[in-house]
């Protein structure tokens, strides 16, 4: 293709994703929308579908500056996707997590938490400081902040390939397979205010120092006290990742210390290797671990966790196999099945693990055309997947939760591992057939996955799972609910524990502490309020009963009434003994009370 007629193309896809940019941004969310992909105008879609076409094509295809082009193209739809809900005006996104994130930055904003407070405060602190020097909302501050690390995940996973094998086919691909974001599953990790999925999307800075210290040995890239800059990187982008979460910065102390024990065996058993040349990782290893030693060992909810993991494995009932059965009953109950949910949200995972996990075998047997040095940091990595994957084997036997958001580490080298596994893919079927032919199967193979991946970036009524955009009225709802309630009388949500948003309207006063209506919150009994009865249907004579649109989603409409009947919802409007006290579009409250 010429030059002049390339350019064109990658000007034609910049102009389609600022288009959709443009569209989404004029059409704001004017009430809860279950799904982010079905709330999106279709010409919003339509650009994006042409922008990430254009960039697949131009990036498996070029080389150098237009090869760039086309990263830069595909980066920015990707990015795009992952900010619409800002793009759409949401207030915010998140029922869990992300209204206790967004508590603790109202007590730093409020000055009744410093942030060094916190167990991890990255995130929250970007959102502070978005909030005073920005003039943005604490919402909108803690939702840019999401973006912002979301970023060097695209930017850093091709430049690790870049400097791991110099391949420009392998950064491309490599660039390809980070859209399809595959560390987020929807299960432990998400696209949202949740810290520990947002460090995820740091952890590639922090591998791009490493391999930058262990490639770069020049004695003229020197500090003072002949520090390498490189290591100080490295030190520096761990700092920050232990700030946003701690747990993935564990799991690169496990990486840097599986690194550390290749290279020791590298020099006992051999007398010339590319490992030898490279400087040791112990040092690292042992500063690293000792900072997040420090860091985490002296904090509550650090001890807290490990004490939920031990009580896990000691315990018979909990475990990833019992909640996999529940959750396969459940979905058969309401007419989908685990393979259905499998396919949608696992299978581009599941083929690019194979074909990473094929091509560590393969180097492994020596049948690669790879490069000493490029052998050697493929090793690095493929030896740490050893310890990271036994740690999620004991995570899913004690806290499932914690083993999915191991998964989500791990996924973070296999997208790394998959560029170079993709593009001796590629070299050989090239010699099989032509290589424009390989590149048409490959960009129709990683097109697909390309789809499946950001189909499930977000979660939506097509893996279950309703979208938790979280709306003004149901803000504004809740607000009132929380602050002008009678006091003493608890609130019980449908399936849902209203405490959440008590922490993200009235903050948390300093992260351990509960406050007023969060201690006593609950969900109602949904067998005994399907039945109508309202009053036995949670401990005690008066409640609170609140109900949102996102409730009414996921119970009536995802959940198919599974748990919650709607003729009992519809019956509290001429039920007695309920009072409706605060309605809106997307909230209502009801005064439950057994002695009307």
């Amino acid at each position: 293709m010429r030059r002049s007629t390339l350019n064109a193309t990658v000007a034609i896809g910049f102009l389609a994703v600022a288009m959709g940019i443009l569209v989404a941004r004029a059409n704001p969310a004017t009430a809860y929308e279950p799904s982010v992909y079905a709330g999106a105008p279709t010409i919003t879609w339509f650009g994006f579908a042409l922008a990430l076409a254009i960039a697949v094509g131009t990036t498996l295809s070029c080389r150098g500056r237009q090869q760039g082009l086309g990263i830069g193209l595909g980066g920015l739809t990707v990015t795009a996707i992952v900010s619409l809900p800002i793009l759409r005006n949401y207030r915010f996104a998140g029922m869990g997590d992300a209204l206790t994130h967004l508590g603790w930055t109202r007590d730093i904003v409020t000055g009744g938490t410093a942030p060094h407070e916190l167990f991890y405060p990255g995130l929250h602190a970007i959102a502070t400081v978005l909030h005073f020097a920005g003039g943005v909302s604490i919402e909108r501050g803690l939702l840019i902040g999401m973006v912002v690390l979301f970023i060097p995940f695209l930017v850093f996973v091709p430049l690790v390939v870049r400097d791991m094998t110099g391949d420009g086919l392998a950064v491309g691909l490599a660039a390809i397979v980070s859209w399809m974001v595959l560390p987020i599953n929807n299960i432990a990790t998400h696209m949202g205010v949740h810290t520990n999925s947002n460090a995820l999307f740091l952890v590639p800075p922090v591998l791009f120092a490493i391999v930058a210290y262990l490639r770069r040995r020049s004695t003229l890239e020197r500090l003072p006290l002949d520090v390498s800059p490189f290591s100080a990187l490295v030190f520096l982008t761990g700092l920050a990742l232990l700030l946003v979460h701690p747990q993935q910065m564990f799991n690169v102390v496990v990486l840097i210390g599986a690194i550390s024990g290749v290279q020791y065996l590298a020099r006992r058993r051999y007398d010339e290797h590319p490992m030898l040349e490279h400087p040791t990782t112990h040092v690292h290893t042992l500063s690293l671990g000792a900072l997040f030693g420090l860091w985490a060992l002296g904090n509550e909810r650090f001890r807290q966790a490990v004490g939920g993991l031990v009580t896990g494995l000691l315990a018979q009932d909990i475990g990833g196999g019992t909640e996999v059965t529940q959750r396969g009953t459940s979905l058969t109950e309401i007419g989908g099945s685990l393979t259905e949910l499998f396919v949608k949200m696992f299978l581009d995972a599941a083929i690019i693990g194979l074909i990473v996990g094929c091509f560590i075998l393969v180097v492994w047997l020596g049948r690669t055309r790879l490069d000493g040095e490029a052998k050697s940091f493929v090793n690095y990595f493929a030896f740490a997947l050893f310890p990271l994957s036994a740690m999620f084997f004991v995570y899913f036997l004690g806290t499932p939760t914690m083993a999915f958001r191991q998964m989500g580490f791990i996924y973070v080298l296999l997208t790394i591992l998959a560029g170079i596994a993709l593009a001796q893919l590629v070299g050989g079927l090239s010699r099989v057939i032509t290589r424009p032919g390989a590149n048409a199967v490959t960009a129709l193979v990683l097109g697909a996955c390309l789809v499946l991946g950001l189909m499930t970036v977000f979660t939506s009524p097509l893996i279950y799972n309703p979208g938790q955009h979280v709306t003004d009225g149901m803000m504004s709802g809740y607000e009132e609910g929380l602050n002008h309630g009678a006091e003493d009388v608890p609130y019980a949500g449908m399936g849902y524990d209203p405490y959440r948003y008590d922490h993200g309207i009235n903050g948390i006063s300093g992260g351990d502490t509960v406050s007023g209506a969060s201690a006593s919150t609950g969900s109602v009994n949904a067998t005994v309020f399907s039945e109508g009865n309202y009053s036995g249907a949670y401990p005690t004579d008066e409640y609170y009963f609140v109900v949102t649109d996102w409730d009414e989603s996921r119970e009536l409409d995802v959940y198919r009434g599974l748990n919650y009947d709607r003729r009992a919802l519809e019956g509290l409007e001429t039920e007695p003994g309920a009072n409706k006290v605060i309605s809106n579009d997307d909230f209502e409250m009801y005064a439950i009370d057994s002695a009307p």
